[in-house]
């Protein structure tokens, strides 16, 4: 029999990329990311650190002395782009996108109280989990991307019936619209979505994403775009926002979604 006498573990149970992937902390990491302004760092930081308590009395310090759309723009928004940062780089996961994004929640909604007539948004966009399917974690990290970047979401949920999608569609006639599917089962439910909102006459772009599709699947269909990451939605919705059709998105992909 082996003996276990004098084995170091922690080198066999250690990923093997995971010291690349933490090489910086989040502290390090903030001083390249977070705003030269320290009215608008200290407020970035209540994202970035998560900090449900302070960050109300942070942002009511900052709207003394800067404008609530710069608040939320230059110091919450910020905040949270390098939240998405350290998630792309492995640093963050799931449960700190969450929480970073409810106290960006928090802190917009005291700063929007002092925009007169509200804060202007960018353009609503309708994120869902196709009917049948029930995972949804990917669309909310990417709905969290997708709001911190200025866009209203309405966010139907998982399994979402394509009766009640396409409705929703045709009650709010949003600029774009994505869904989410991560089995194979389900994935056959965009090029029916896309096929009704044609014939409806709604010719907006539908995002396919999720573990089961493919950049090849989703523009196998009318209307299909694709988005592979989650930090990749709010760059396509740019362009959808400046008026690119779904044929222009496809032709264009690769220069869109860049490095990201």
């Amino acid at each position: 029999m082996l003996s276990r006498e004098g084995a170091d573990f922690t080198v066999v149970l250690r990923r093997y990329d995971i010291e690349h992937q933490v090489s910086m902390t989040p502290e390090e990491m903030a001083k390249k990311l977070l705003p030269k302004d320290e009215v608008f760092k200290k407020v970035a930081e209540e994202v970035l650190y998560m900090r449900f308590k302070t960050v109300g009395p942070v942002v009511m310090e900052a709207l003394k002395v800067r404008d609530p759309l710069d608040v939320i723009n230059q110091g919450l928004v910020t905040g949270m782009e390098a939240v998405a940062k350290l998630y792309a780089e492995h640093v963050y996961f799931l449960p700190e996108i969450m929480m970073a994004a409810k106290v960006m929640e928090i802190g917009i909604a005291i700063a929007e109280k002092q925009v007169p007539g509200g804060r202007e948004t960018k353009g609503t966009i309708i994120m869902h989990a196709v009917e049948g399917d029930p995972h949804d974690i990917g669309k909310n990290i990417a709905a969290v991307m997708v709001r911190s970047s200025g866009y209203n979401v309405i966010d139907m949920g998982r399994d979402v019936p394509i009766k009640d999608f396409i409705a929703k569609v045709e009650e709010v006639r949003p600029m774009m619209v994505s869904g989410t599917a991560l089995m194979t089962t389900t994935m056959a439910v965009f090029p029916q979505e896309a096929k009704i909102l044609q014939e409806k006459g709604i010719e907006i772009p539908l995002m396919g994403c999720g573990g089961a599709v493919n950049r090849e699947y989703a523009n196998s269909y009318d209307l299909g775009i694709y988005s592979e990451k989650a930090p990749q939605t709010p760059l396509i919705a740019d362009k959808v926002r400046e008026g690119y059709t779904w044929k222009q998105v496809r032709e264009e992909w690769d220069s869109i979604v860049g490095g990201n």
